[in-house]
Formats: C-alpha cells, structure tokens, sequence
C-alpha cells in the first residue's frame, strides 16, 4: 500500500555528467508514486461507474459534491466558485450547470446581495441521486484515505 513517505522527503539534488541537475528519486519513490496513482485512478473510475449506476455522469457527481459541500458554508455555491473548486473554465462549469438544472438536479436563485449572481442549491432528486452514489462510494473514499494517510 502507498506509504505516502515519499510526498514529504527532502530530495537530494547531484549533477550528471552532461552538467543538468537532477534529483536523486530512489526506486521506492517511484514505486510509491506508482502505487499511489493506481489506487487514485481506481478509486476514480469506480466513482465514474458508481456515478451512472445513480443517474449521473461523472461530471454532475462532482458538481452535485460540490453543491452540497457549500450547503452549510456561509458562502453559497455560484458559478465562480465551482470554477475554481472544479478547475475548469466559466464556460465549461456554465454549461454543466445549465445541463444539470435542465436534468432537474439543481436550481439557481437569484443573490439577494448582487443581482448577477445565482446561488446554486440541490433539487430533491439531485440530493436523492447524490446521496445514494456518495454512500456507495464511502468503503472506496475510506480505503484512498487510508492510503493518504496512513495508521
């Protein structure tokens, strides 16, 4: 299992003959960071499966993840905000939005503060749809965990 030890060590850096420098990464690192990429892609590929067992693409998932995790923070979700959360362009995360509201999975009221913002909230089948793929993945969302950190 991926002991994570490698993350945090103090590489040591020695130049080669052609004059460049480069780090001196053992065996056991790249082992690690091998092992830790596997267990990340399938831990990513089973949310994929798990996400359309639930009715949603990988990408609504993330969005309706997203979503609820601002739920109880004092600042709502927006557009901005999932852009940044998501890592992907305001069109990009517009469209998936519009998608999802046109699904019935998310709604957008209007911000009391600015009237050019949309707070975004979870529809009761966006909430149903996520709860039951986000409690289908708990063992795997444990076992990566406990591969970050171990003990």
């Amino acid at each position: 299992m991926f002991s994570g030890s490698g993350a945090c060590r103090r590489v040591a850096w020695r130049p080669t003959r052609g004059g460049e420098i480069v780090a001196g990464v053992s065996s056991d690192d790249y082992a690690s960071a091998a092992e830790f990429r596997s267990l990340l892609r399938r831990f990513l590929r089973r949310s994929e499966e798990v996400s359309r067992r639930h009715g949603l693409t990988p990408r609504q998932y993330l969005l309706l993840l997203m979503i609820k995790a601002s739920e109880e923070t004092p600042d709502p979700a927006t557009i901005s905000h999932l852009v940044e959360r998501l890592a992907l362009t305001q069109s990009t995360v517009t469209e998936l939005v519009q998608r999802a509201e046109e699904a019935g999975l998310v709604t957008r009221r209007a911000s009391p503060d600015d009237g050019r913002v949309a707070h975004l909230s979870l529809t009761p089948v966006g909430a149903t749809r996520l709860q039951g793929a986000f409690a289908e993945l708990g063992p795997e969302r444990a076992r990566l965990a406990q591969a970050i950190r171990p003990g």
